[in-house]
């Protein structure tokens, strides 16, 4: 199986709930999957099982999660295998979901168990067809490039004014802008949030100077602990997320100093510490999807290191996720964005020039975020890599992610 996380959006840029969308197996490599075999497993909730199985709160914390239902699944015993409080996961269906009595009454048990509804992927045309459903939804998602927003905002709020409106394949940051000022969607989708820069500030805020030297020493093939050590000494957020670090790998520490603390995890691990939790830090003025983002598919690429046979590479795919939205953080074109960091030749190509064996990874770790699930089965065929591997590596990820940052991952 492959299981991919899709942020939603509020008007402030934070992210308020997931969707979950799955795929259980390789079309290209099962085209009877195409066929009547689609069939086989058809009643299983992919997403919520995504869900069920990792925890709920390595997903997200108290936030909304949006899980996939056919025709077929949404008649299974969904109360049965959700543990999650039935208010925090939104059921989400499309058209294929005919407006039939049978259907419009299950929606309607699903609705009185405290599950939320949503709907995409629905002509204005259909509108009028759907009324007994969209009665019941708490959201529908309206394609900014298929759809007049403002007439759909009008039609909605008049007719239908207690459901929230979701705006999605927003794809420019001047359109989430632009549709954020008239307060009319409560959720936003789309890659708005992490478009690369092509022309960059002349300058960097002073703490991000401080990071930025730091990702240079640390860089370097043989860096001095105690140069790094005195530059976190100069910001108080590292100096405790390094301290929090050290007591969590070594209880009664006693810890003197902040280079005995350096010195306790060693050049590898604060290295590897550094070029993560820095990269955070220069994220806190981004939407904080974007740390997420850095951070995911660094620990994603490192965790495929095995699977596409570049098991000595895991550090460098690591880096190469990390900076893989520098630009972003730092404002600047990526290649202005590099040359401060100090990286090698090799993630600068991967990351500039989309060259080289850790760019195939990038791409394929791209794909994987967007759940473009055939593009993704044909690479899966061309490099001979298997769903397991990679659903394995994508949740250990998540799991990473989660155990980084503890409570504080909760309440993003």
């Amino acid at each position: 199986m492959l299981a991919t996380l899709i942020p939603l959006f509020d008007r402030n840029s934070a992210v308020s709930a997931y969707s979950v969308f799955a795929q259980k197996q390789n079309f290209l490599l099962n085209p009877s999957m195409l066929g009547t075999g689609s069939l086989d497993g058809a009643g299983a909730i992919l997403g919520l099982e995504v869900v069920e199985s990792l925890g709920a709160g390595t997903l997200s914390d108290n936030q909304e999660v949006f899980v996939e239902l056919s025709k077929i699944s949404m008649f299974s015993p969904i109360e049965d295998v959700c543990t999650m409080p039935h208010d925090k996961v939104v059921l989400l269906f499309d058209h294929n979901v005919p407006a039939e009595d049978m259907y419009i009454k299950r929606l309607q048990q699903l609705k009185f168990m405290g599950y939320k509804l949503a709907i995409r992927n629905l002509a204005i045309e259909q509108f009028k067809e759907y009324a007994p459903i969209l009665q019941l939804l708490d959201y529908i998602m309206l394609d900014y490039k298929k759809m007049n927003m403002e007439a759909a905002r009008n039609f909605f709020s008049k007719v239908y004014p207690d459901m929230s409106l979701i705006a999605v394949n927003v794809d420019s940051i001047e359109d989430f802008e632009e549709l954020a000022k008239g307060e009319a969607y409560s959720l936003y989708e789309g890659d708005f949030y992490r478009l690369p820069v092509t022309k960059g500030k002349t300058k960097v805020s002073p703490l991000k100077v401080n990071y930025i030297e730091l990702l240079k020493i640390v860089n370097n093939p043989d860096f001095e602990l105690t140069k790094a050590a005195d530059i976190i000494g100069r910001d108080t957020a590292l100096v405790i997320d390094l301290l929090k670090m050290v007591n969590h790998m070594a209880v009664n520490s006693e810890i003197t100093s902040i280079r005995h603390a350096a010195a306790m995890l060693g050049q590898k691990e604060l290295k590897k510490w550094i070029n993560a939790v820095v990269s955070k830090q220069l994220c806190a003025d981004k939407p904080n999807e974007i740390t997420r983002l850095s951070l995911l598919r660094a620990k994603f690429a490192e965790n495929l290191a095995t699977t596409f046979e570049m098991a000595s590479l895991s550090s460098e795919l690591f880096l190469t996720g990390l900076f893989s939205v520098l630009d972003i953080i730092l404002d600047k074109p990526m290649t202005e964005a590099l040359k401060m960091v100090n990286v090698s030749k090799e993630i600068t190509e991967a990351l500039v020039d989309r060259k080289g064996e850790m760019a195939k990874v990038l791409d394929f770790i791209e794909c994987y975020e967007i759940a473009s699930w055939t593009e993704l089965s044909r690479q899966m065929i061309l490099y001979n890599i298997k769903e397991g591997p990679v659903y394995d590596a994508y949740v250990e990820a998540l799991s990473w992610y989660r155990d980084l940052f503890g409570e504080e991952t909760a309440k993003k």
